[in-house]
């Protein structure tokens, strides 16, 4: 890559080309997809251009699954652009509507309280107990860290990398996600929690949380959002420009890749129905890891229509800085324009 590239394109390694776990879709899913699109459109929660690219991105618990989706996108969206003091309040609104999905929610509430309660509602009444447990663990770490985020954003604060993680880990939300995997399934917790298992857990988390922060790092620095992104920890600790960083980043996704696999031979005899539990739900993570990687090309929410070009040149045009100025009056968002992106790599 020439000088003049290196300055407006941004190359993407291929983290996942020998991830074991190949990219499958859910037979069921276009039928599903379609009826918690509707639903979940009649809240109105987002104005018309978080809203288009929203329409861009066992059937219960696959319409759990598709629900809990739209859940983190709209959480994101609202408290992406927020100060710790709201945002704190938007999370006690939604932990509020999970502890008691029955209440009535307050006239004048901010919307995600009854995104949440009618969610969980649905939820609760197929999913096994531990699942519940382990879900309300891990999503209320997740919407606590989001909170901390809020505030690393209002004091424009960047972390260090180790730092960073540690945070991370529980803002990508990956944790509460997983427990989608263990619905049907009572997942007992001296298993759940086993130091082993849980590393391996983390390995998870860890490779969607790179990939995530590789894909998303052009959209976010167009937005001003780039400070909680593993890419700028590691430009601003260790001195490198964004190329350096992406190479960082693919060789520590690499290192985790294989604490993973080798993991998998550490897991101990914890009985046969816990052994059965235990290879369904390292499978679901581990195509997560994958399914991660493709949705973010496949989805349209980074790249714009030309993310499985991109995925196959891993060449993105750098997007310009925005500001908020044409954010709409439902919930001011930064919208990167990823017009952008169609037309960089239509020229080229």
């Amino acid at each position: 890559m020439d000088a003049h590239a290196k300055t407006t394109m941004i190359y993407l390694p291929d983290t996942m080309i020998n991830w074991p776990w190949p990219r499958a879709i859910n037979p069921h899913f276009e039928d599903v997809k379609t009826e918690v699109d509707a639903s979940f459109r009649d809240f109105r929660a987002l104005g018309p251009e978080s809203q288009e690219a929203f329409d861009k991105c066992d059937f219960d618990h696959l319409r759990i699954g598709c629900e809990l989706m739209n859940v983190y996108f709209i959480l994101d969206e609202y408290t992406d652009i927020e100060n710790a003091e709201v945002t704190k309040e938007m999370v006690d609104i939604v932990l509020d509507a999970l502890h008691d999905p029955h209440k009535t929610r307050p006239e004048g509430e901010c919307i995600l309280g009854e995104i949440v309660r009618r969610f969980w509602a649905r939820a609760i009444q197929t999913a096994s107990s531990s699942s519940q447990r382990h879900f309300l663990d891990s999503y209320t770490a997740y919407l606590r860290a989001v909170v901390v985020e809020a505030r690393d954003r209002e004091h424009s604060h960047c972390r260090s990398v180790d730092d960073y993680l540690k945070l991370r880990r529980d803002t990508c939300g990956a944790k509460s996600a997983f427990a989608i995997y263990e619905m049907g399934m009572e997942f007992p917790d001296e298993v759940f929690y086993h130091p082993i298992i849980a590393e391996l857990v983390e390995c998870i988390v860890e490779l969607i949380l790179i990939d995530n922060d590789m894909a998303s790092y052009n959209r976010e620095q167009s937005t001003g959002d780039e400070n909680h992104n593993l890419i700028t920890a590691i430009m601003l600790e260790l001195g490198l420009d964004r190329s350096g960083a992406m190479a960082w980043a693919a060789r520590y996704h690499t290192e985790v890749e294989k604490r993973f696999i080798d993991g998998l031979e550490q897991v101990p005899s914890l009985g046969i129905s816990c052994t059965d539990v235990l290879v369904k739900y390292f499978d679901g993570i581990a195509t997560w890891a994958r399914a991660n990687h493709c949705w973010s090309y496949e989805g349209q929410r980074y790249f714009g229509t030309r993310g499985t070009e991109i995925q196959r040149n891993r060449l993105v045009p750098l997007l310009p800085k925005v500001t908020c100025s044409n954010a709409s009056s439902a919930v001011k968002v930064n919208v990167a324009d990823l017009s952008n992106i169609d037309a960089a790599v239509h020229r080229e």
